[in-house]
């Protein structure tokens, strides 16, 4: 497969998941500063805004709102860390890469992206949330109904599987934003749709180490971040069989490895202790994860990344 063709895929995959994840995470915290008059409102969204790699003004003294995380993270298209630029990303990788796209898919972002709101009423926020989400989800559903196990799908899932991981150690990263006001971990399952998953798991309302233990080590939930490496590294092993020699796919391997195992073997009580600094370690790797795949499959392209992205 041509290098351009793999990156467009690859991309594709970690900008739908990237605008789900980013309606998701945004849902759960701007509800939340509606239901909780105690919270203070500039800190939360300085905080969400500084998680999602988005940071506020250069005026420090300008107060921070919910419309400003509206406008620079859901309908800002020169914003890198927005739902809109990530929607339109997503449909310029499959214009690129339009010989080997189904019909269906880049019809489904095509009409996403020409259906994308440039403002957003505030009594109809979360039906937009809705609305991204389910859009993304019939985007990955025809793909994964209409594309062939070869290549393409492989370089299409490496990258959601990437974007999946880092997406939801930003969600776990925000549960401790504004401290002891913070989102409750059923809001923070719901939001992942894991609510129902986890009570069939678990059998009872969710405490702070069996959710966050769901979250990060349920090897059978699509959403929680060792499936999501797991899913990863089969993808790898699947487009480089020879992974296992010395070179960048070993790299890639060696990054996804890292991750699961500080996981796997630090107690959970350590890792809720220090949640935000454990999830962002988890997103520096998968960074480096993303490099290695670069420098291996796409080495004439510099790599799109949160901030300046080009791809």
């Amino acid at each position: 497969m041509l290098s351009r063709i793999a990156e467009s895929l690859f991309w594709i995959g970690r900008y739908i998941e990237r605008s789900d994840g980013t309606a998701r995470i945004l849902d759960v915290h701007l509800q939340l500063l509606l239901e909780d008059p105690w919270i203070d409102e500039d800190t939360a969204c300085r905080s969400l805004m500084g998680v999602m790699g988005s940071f506020p003004a250069e005026d420090e003294l300008a107060r921070v709102t919910r419309s400003d995380v509206l406008k620079r993270l859901a309908v800002d298209r020169t914003n890198p860390s927005s739902i809109a630029y990530a929607l339109q990303s997503a449909r310029e990788n499959a214009r690129r890469a339009r010989e080997i796209v189904s019909t269906e898919l880049w019809e489904t972002l095509n009409t996403t992206y020409s259906r994308m709101p440039r403002r957003l009423n505030d009594e109809k926020v979360h039906e937009f949330f809705q609305w991204v989400r389910e859009r993304s989800a019939l985007a990955i559903g025809i793909t994964d109904s209409t594309t062939s196990r070869d290549e393409s799908w492989q370089f299409f899932t490496l990258g959601r599987s990437i974007e999946r991981t880092d997406m939801t150690a930003r969600l776990l990263a925000t549960r401790s934003l504004t401290e002891a006001s913070g989102p409750s971990w059923t809001t923070i399952l719901r939001s992942c749709g894991a609510y129902e998953a986890y009570l069939r798991t678990y059998r009872g309302m969710p405490s702070a180490s069996n959710a966050a233990e769901f979250l990060l080590l349920d090897r059978l939930f699509p959403r929680s971040i060792i499936h999501s490496i797991q899913r990863a590294e089969e993808c790898m092993s699947a487009i480089d069989p020879v992974a296992d020699r010395v070179g960048h796919s070993n790299a890639v391997l060696r990054a996804l490895g890292r991750i699961r195992n500080d996981l796997e073997y630090r107690p959970i009580t350590e890792i809720i202790s220090e949640l935000p600094e454990h999830m962002e370690q988890v997103q520096k790797v998968t960074r480096e994860a993303s490099e290695a795949i670069r420098g291996r499959f796409f080495p004439t392209h510099a790599e799109p990344s949160w901030i300046g992205e080009t791809s």
